[in-house]
């Protein structure tokens, strides 16, 4: 029943939360970098995930409302399947208090009940919410979101004067979900400085830095510290069934290419023998299709 504790080989959850100004989309897409590998962004925010298009290569979906949990469940299964190794949701704030969130679905769901007692709606309503927990906790991707924060001014004092400056407070999402996460940073409006209000990791307990591509590698590294998790025999089997069926039936060198490149996360995470026997496959369906040509480049 009981064994001996160990800590496991692990994806990121890290939660950058902070008022409008305070470089949310920017300290997350510095350190997806540093955890390598293909980025993703869902973009809530009206197209701002790509102003940094020019700094770094990486893909954006689009997420306009309605913002249901079900469409970033989504968006996030589609990210998996596709292979890519960090998803960054921008925001999730928009799940919870945007057009079509949760909370319009419980004020609907409230306004069509005969009794319209909004505690009731909330049967109804939390399990969606739950289901896109669940779904940001399992994913098999590392996962950096924003959240807002509903924001006040707090007047401090410098060298004998006052100055106004602009705080966030609670995140704008279902109280205590930050907690879900392996990291939390909370992030200022003056000077985008980052501090920790939740560390799994203990790197950044009392400290005050600037995210930057270095905060994402020492990330990477604490989560490889550890033994690698069992995966499964019958789930690596049903994707080694469904890779080698998607290499089979491509008909040129560049869908191969192609099929290659949005699965190679897939690929990476089937057992060694399954995934020696899909490598195999597709060089041996590249041959197929190259007919003994040498001006094809080849598929990595």
């Amino acid at each position: 029943m009981f064994r001996r504790a160990e800590r496991k080989k692990a994806k990121l959850r890290l939660a950058l939360c902070g008022p409008s100004g305070a470089g949310k989309t920017y300290s997350a897409l510095l350190i997806a970098q540093g955890l390598g590998g293909r980025i993703a962004v869902v973009d809530t925010e009206h197209g701002s995930g790509e102003l940094y298009a020019h700094l770094y290569e990486y893909d954006v979906a689009p997420l306009i409302p309605p913002f249901t949990p079900t469409r970033y469940i989504q968006l996030i299964s589609e990210a998996e399947k596709e292979g890519y190794d960090v998803v960054i949701i921008d925001s999730l704030s928009h799940a919870w208090s945007g057009e079509g969130g949760v909370l319009d679905m419980k004020d609907a769901v409230t306004r069509a009940s005969k009794s319209g007692n909004s505690f009731a709606a909330w049967r109804e309503v939390s399990p969606e919410h739950n289901r896109l927990v669940e779904k940001l906790l399992s994913a098999d991707l590392h996962l950096i979101v924003t959240m807002r924060t509903k924001t006040a001014w707090e007047v401090v004092h410098e060298d004998g004067k006052a100055k106004p400056v602009k705080v966030g407070l609670a995140p704008v999402q279902r109280e205590g979900l930050e907690y879900e996460f392996t990291v939390v940073f909370d992030l200022s409006v003056d000077g985008h400085i980052a501090t920790a209000t939740k560390d799994r990791t203990s790197m950044f307990d009392g400290k005050s830095f600037l995210p930057m591509r270095k905060t994402g590698q020492e990330l990477l590294a604490w989560l490889q510290t550890g033994v690698d998790p069992v995966i499964p025999l019958d789930m690596s089997e049903k994707t080694l069934e469904g890779l080698l069926e998607r290499i089979s039936m491509v008909e040129t060198i560049w869908d191969l290419k192609n099929l290659w490149y949005k699965h190679v996360g897939e690929v990476n995470r089937l057992l060694p023998e399954h995934k020696q026997i899909v490598v195999d496959a597709k060089n041996e369906r590249k041959n197929e299709l190259d007919g003994g040509r040498r001006d094809v480049r080849a598929i990595d």
